[in-house]
């Protein structure tokens, strides 16, 4: 058995049984320098030595595994796979015990389960704090009792949910994890998967990979629990309509066989309101009210008009998409549903500026409705409007390449790789959008080449594998198809001056500081007085934090009669609340007639957070080594894409 040193060897040793990589890929995902890569790869291949394998580095392509003894190496992962079930770092001490409390049957004592992974107690308590974060957003606490231990208390709904976003979590993060290789667990995870498919083949209804996986892995855990005692009637909603009953009913009828129990009417109300919160087409008739969907969609749409000039009104496909999705989201709304939304922090990040405009419209449909939308619902509202916002606001592209784009994970998700493709190459044109199964039913592929968001075959043309917010890697593999030719550096000339640069070198309040860049911008005339209230009324509702000590801070509106840039470098660092610390500073004053352009200055606060460029720009004095630095970095950016 190896054992690694450090959990970076174990993360770089499963990257690259999967696949090869390049050394620059390696350390995005590791978020470490090429040098540490390389010296990585040489500590792996002196502890691989004696198990017949090496990381071997081929020109052009990167590190790839080479088995010399595949008997001693299969070995080697027959016995890695028992040490993974002693948590090593704190992520997975903070699952493994989410998993025991949540299947306990009684108290439990945080000592024991020390001694057994033998860790200190105090590590344990430690990891408890996130443990009850995770327990509270389902409502979900434990209660501690001396001399008896800790116990989970909770509705058994809750239970069932949050144990099976558990599961979901390890499969994507972690598919080798044991408890996904339960012997009962697989078996009825197989079950289910066979039921939902077969009973979807005489549905309208569609569910993404993602609600696939959900209500398969929640049949697994309904199985478990009925058979350990735990029946769900603690459950009541309104009629989910007749599309949802029917699959609920077949994976029902499933439950009860599996289960070895009789099932309350909560239980198929239960997967009912989960199929219809989770569904791509939206169910018939029901607990979803269509005049709800639609009154939202045109509040949303209204609201970003007046307040910010771009009328999306008259677009049907936008509207058509907005409707779908709302009347799915106000289910889970109403029923406490949580959608995880796993390219949360790369929505904030490339459609930065989307999200800001989805956000304040929310915020105001908010005041006016019992529903309160969360961050990740908000999330997926921005992926619609953000695609809106660019199909009529953006520069046209020329005609080049033709790609197919195979996508199975929603409508949302679908649009937000389109409009990435538009933004990043606009040269591309999208020769059409399939599912995964209508690829692999194709003869032959007729574009230039395909784009996906999984793994495919390839057919007769090139496959190239994408998140929708590709990597570095992936967005340079894309280049060698297609060259762009976007300038950015114009933007930095034009909206960043010496009069917007300061550098803090004593302590300052966040309130201090808005009201001193915003009354310097007020006097020359960029912004009104009602700007600065803005921006402390949008830092109220959601920190401005990119990440890196990087702060966007900006008002809820296009509120500037001119665009401008206010850069502030503070070494000591400024308070942003929830703990964290802004140590380099953007403020943004944007004009309606600038929203194109500045998307594009967007890029230039990316690029400076992936280059981890905030020790370089507090070392800068002057706003022109700023600049250089700032520069630099879009370079780097443009050679990457380009």
């Amino acid at each position: 058995m190896v054992r690694f040193p450090h959990p970076r060897l174990s993360q770089l040793f499963s990257a690259l049984q999967a696949e090869t990589l390049p050394q620059e890929e390696l350390a995005r995902r590791l978020a470490v320098s090429t040098r540490t890569v390389r010296s990585d790869i040489g500590t792996l291949n002196e502890l691989l030595n004696e198990h017949g394998a090496q990381f071997v580095l081929e020109r052009g392509e990167g590190y790839r595994l080479a088995i010399d003894d595949a008997e001693r190496f299969e070995q080697l992962s027959q016995a890695e796979a028992p040490s993974r079930r002693r948590p090593r770092t704190g992520a997975e001490r903070v699952r493994g015990l989410l998993w025991r409390f949540l299947t306990a049957d009684y108290s439990l004592k945080l000592q024991d389960i020390a001694d057994e992974w033998f860790v200190n107690r105090s590590v344990l308590q430690s990891d408890m704090a996130a443990v009850r974060d995770w327990l509270t957003r389902y409502q979900l606490a434990i209660e501690t009792r001396p001399h008896h231990g800790m116990k989970l208390l909770g509705r058994e709904s809750a239970i069932r949910v949050c144990l099976t976003e558990l599961l979901c979590l390890l499969a994507r993060d972690a598919p080798e994890h044991p408890l996904l290789a339960m012997a009962e667990l697989d078996d009825d995870l197989a079950a289910a998967k066979a039921v939902l498919a077969d009973a979807l083949q005489s549905s309208p209804l569609r569910l993404t990979d993602e609600g696939m996986d959900f209500l398969s892995r929640y049949g697994t855990i309904a199985c478990m629990r009925l058979r350990q005692g735990y029946p769900l009637d603690d459950f009541d909603c309104d009629e989910p309509g007749p599309d949802a009953r029917h699959l609920a009913r077949r994976l029902a009828a499933l439950l009860r066989q599996r289960g070895g129990a009789a099932l309350a009417k909560s239980e198929e109300a239960f997967l009912a309101i989960h199929i219809a919160a989770r569904s791509t087409c939206p169910p018939q008739a029901g607990a979803i009210n269509a005049d709800d969907a639609e009154a939202l969609v045109r509040y949303l749409l209204d609201y970003i008009k007046t307040h910010y000039n771009y009328d999306l009104r008259h677009d049907p496909r936008l509207a058509e998409d907005l409707v779908t999705h709302v009347k799915t989201m106000i289910t889970r709304v109403r029923y406490q549903i949580n959608l995880p939304n796993p390219v949360l922090a790369d929505i904030k990040e490339h459609y930065a500026m989307a999200y800001d405009i989805t956000l304040a419209a929310v915020s105001s449909w908010a005041r006016h409705s019992p529903y309160r939308i969360n961050e990740d619902e908000i999330g997926y509202l921005v992926l619609h409007i953000g695609v809106g916002l660019e199909r009529h606001y953006q520069i046209g592209f020329i005609y080049r390449p033709q790609a197919l784009l195979v996508c199975d994970s929603g409508t949302s998700t679908l649009r937000m790789l389109e409009a990435m493709l538009h933004r990043r190459f606009p040269q591309i044109g999208i020769a059409g959008a399939l599912s995964r199964q209508e690829y692999e039913a194709l003869p032959a592929v007729n574009a230039d080449f395909v784009i996906s968001t999984a793994r495919l075959e390839e057919k007769n043309r090139p496959v190239l594998t994408a998140s929708p917010f590709p990597s570095d890697y992936q967005l340079e593999q894309l280049a060698r198809m297609v060259q762009p030719d976007r300038s950015r550096c114009a933007m930095l000339e034009r909206y960043f001056q010496p009069a917007h640069f300061m550098r803090l070198d004593q302590p300052i309040g966040q309130d201090e500081l808005f009201h001193r860049l915003c009354g310097q911008l007020q006097r020359e005339g960029y912004v009104g007085p009602d700007y600065c209230p803005s921006v402390i009324e949008r830092e109220a509702i959601l920190g401005t934090m990119l990440g890196d000590g990087i702060a966007l801070p900006h008002s809820l509106g296009l509120l500037a009669g001119k665009t401008a840039v206010y850069t502030v470098l503070a070494p000591q660092g400024v308070d942003w609340g929830d703990g964290n610390t802004a140590r380099v500073i953007f403020l943004l004053a944007i004009s309606k007639d600038d929203y194109e352009e500045a998307m594009v200055i967007y890029d230039l606060f990316v690029s400076l957070m992936r280059e981890r460029a905030s020790a370089r720009l507090l070392a800068c004095r002057d706003f022109s080594s700023f600049k250089q630095v700032a520069m630099d970095c879009l370079a780097r950016r443009q050679g990457t894409s380009g």
